[in-house]
């Protein structure tokens, strides 16, 4: 299966000599579709500048990345915002919902940028919270939710335009452990739904999610292997009682 996501020698310095940091260092990996790649490390490691830099968010200082065998160093800043608003979804640790505006909304926020007719993009926005379970928190204010609650309405943001990568950097790290594991059993049903996941994480037991476990430190990759443990069938499938499998 050809690859969405080709990187080849990625180079990201930061500053200006004598004072630069160096946060990645010739990494080279490819992505094919429908894969769930862990990206781990631990803080300082390199992993979310190269979210950043495969999520088309920054470019990288030297090297090729090609997203969809398109050549992102060669588009301009217009052509970068059309992918990340029709191809990639992201899904960040704190969030990054708008603070006074309802469930409904925040998820709808894309296909307002997409200029989506409002009774369409109010149908799809309803339609993904009902099946992440949160029909009755469609009018909730972030504040009105739980952690593992606003990690859903952000997934079902990153969802709304049904995007080829979906992109979810420690989407966990504020969570608590029980939350934490629904929402990466969300995650491994989007995968097998056919969505091509990549989540960036510190945690080795949220990385074990993931068929595949990609190993950054001081800015090179030092391990791509698959992953042959498999997480037990009450975490894989942990859905709370009101939330089934996203059928997308």
């Amino acid at each position: 299966m050809e690859a969405i996501i080709s990187a080849q020698n990625l180079v990201k310095v930061y500053g200006e000599p004598p004072n630069q940091t160096v946060a990645l260092d010739g990494v080279s990996l490819k992505i094919k579709k429908g894969e769930f790649a862990a990206i781990i490390g631990p803080s300082g490691s390199g992993k979310s500048t190269l979210m950043h830099i495969l999520g088309c968010l920054d470019r990288a200082s030297a090297g090729e990345y090609h997203f969809e065998n398109k050549n992102v160093s060669k588009l301009s800043e217009n052509e970068l915002a059309q992918i990340r608003n029709q191809k990639i979804g992201f899904v960040f640790q704190f969030f990054n919902l708008l603070p006074r505006t309802s469930a409904a909304k925040n998820v709808e926020l894309p296909l307002i940028y997409s200029k989506v007719e409002k009774l369409q993009r109010q149908k799809r926005a309803q339609e993904l919270l009902n099946t992440l379970g949160l029909a009755d928190k469609l009018n909730s204010t972030p504040a009105q939710l739980s952690g593992g609650q606003q990690q859903k309405v952000a997934i079902a943001r990153a969802l709304i335009n049904n995007p080829l990568v979906i992109f979810a950097d420690e989407p966990t790290g504020n969570l608590d452990t029980k939350s934490s594991h629904e929402i990466m059993a969300i995650f491994k049903k989007l995968n097998k739904g056919g969505h091509t996941i990549i989540i960036i994480t510190h945690e080795r037991d949220i990385a074990r999610y993931a068929t595949r476990i990609i190993t950054i430190r001081d800015g090179q990759i030092v391990s791509d292997k698959r992953n042959k443990k498999k997480q037990t069938e009450s975490q894989a499938t942990q859905w709370s009682d009101k939330s089934g499998p996203p059928n997308l």
